[in-house]
């Protein structure tokens, strides 16, 4: 939207800066650009990228100042050569992720979030998932189990890890299926779910949902990676990580709010989110102002339900902000009659390929990842 990019005169205004130091911060990638749509021949800048840069220069750069501003949504804190998010898209190693969703598997995928992309690993032997009541709890006891009784990770060689990765991925796959199946991950959790008509839309779903560059549960994985444990602790600590309401948790308040904008028309929904100035959940993103690329891709798989087609044109129509992968993921669970956990077992399924992928990097940096806090508690006595 227009509103979210600048001029060259208001970015430079608003940094305090010369045209030379404008084009820096785009040539290093802190500021993006496009061209500007009324005049092809000049630019507009990213607006959250010029307040967040204006933001840090005024507060100075006192190094608590500045650890403290990385940690949400802010300026990057590590190292990696696994996915990024820029011009408004995702990248796998370079790879556009929804190009890739349109033909790859999400094994495909994962071994190219590992730094390969040749042929499978050979598969190591597989035992039935424990049983369980629901796929969370399945989900959990699996790499629990695994966590428990797993070497450390850190000095062993990378074929290993490797192999190891790809034996997990199958292990939460199987916990999520709530069964032995066999042929790609996709076809394994339609068919178990007994649905196999959704089989290339959750294939799509996967492969756009396995990494997000240093989101809250891949930090935890690489945290724990850090100190040498094991692949399953590491996938462990990123699936508790996953769990909570403003993660892969968000399901549940997608479909409040459907289920609200059924009983009394989306419209009013809306507008009663909007009077009490929260978030609505489902739409929106802030590394995407022009809309989730991600989500984007998904609803060319599949046709949305008419409650959530209804509500999408609503709360576009009131806010400009577009549905996100969250909504997009409950919307193919309702669309396919899919298991009430469905949205999170696949977040968690296709997540676990780039948690481990983040688990073997961080192990091969040999660095322990221990930030330090800020202490604002009673003065030591």
């Amino acid at each position: 939207m227009q509103r979210d990019w600048l001029t060259a005169e208001e970015a430079m205004a608003q940094l305090g800066i010369r045209p030379q130091t404008l084009y820096a911060y785009v040539s290093r990638g802190r500021i993006e650009a496009r061209p500007d749509p009324d005049d092809p021949r000049r630019s507009r800048y990213r607006l959250a990228d010029v307040g967040r840069l204006a933001e840090r220069k005024q507060r100075g750069r006192k190094a608590a100042q500045v650890a403290a501003g990385a940690i949400a949504w802010g300026e990057p804190v590590l190292d990696s050569a696994i996915t990024t998010v820029a011009h408004g898209r995702l990248f796998y190693r370079g790879r556009d992720t929804v190009e890739l969703a349109g033909h790859a598997s999400l094994e495909a995928v994962a071994r190219l979030l590992r730094g390969g992309d040749g042929a499978a690993l050979k598969g190591v032997a597989r035992t039935p998932p424990p049983e369980r009541e629901s796929i969370r709890a399945r989900l959990f006891t699996a790499l629990s189990e695994r966590a428990g009784i797993d070497p450390p990770a850190r000095g062993r060689a990378p074929l290993a890890l490797a192999v190891e990765a790809a034996g997990l991925l199958d292990l939460v796959a199987d916990a999520a299926a709530g069964r032995i199946e066999h042929g790609q991950i996709h076809l394994r959790l339609a068919q178990a779910w007994g649905r196999p008509e959704a089989g290339d839309a959750l294939r799509q779903a996967l492969v756009l949902l396995a990494d997000h560059e240093l989101n809250a549960s891949t930090f935890a994985a690489r945290v724990t990676a850090s100190t040498g444990a094991s692949l399953a602790a590491s996938a462990l600590a990123g699936l508790a990580a996953l769990s909570g309401p403003l993660h892969g948790g968000i399901a549940g308040r997608v479909r409040n709010l459907v289920e609200e904008s059924g009983r009394i028309g989306p419209m009013a929904a809306v507008a009663g989110r909007i009077a009490r100035a929260g978030p609505i959940p489902g739409f929106g993103h802030p590394l995407y102002p022009e809309g989730d690329p991600r989500a984007a891709a998904l609803l060319a798989a599949f046709d949305l339900p008419p409650t959530y087609a209804a509500l999408k044109r609503a709360v576009e129509d009131a806010t400009g902000e577009a549905a996100n992968i969250d909504f997009l993921l409950t919307a193919l669970a309702e669309r396919f009659g899919l298991p009430d956990d469905a949205p999170f077992a696949l977040f968690a399924v296709a997540r676990t390929a780039g948690w481990l992928a983040h688990a073997v990097e961080q192990v091969q940096t040999g660095a322990l990842i221990r930030p330090r806090a800020r202490y604002v508690g009673p003065r030591p006595e």
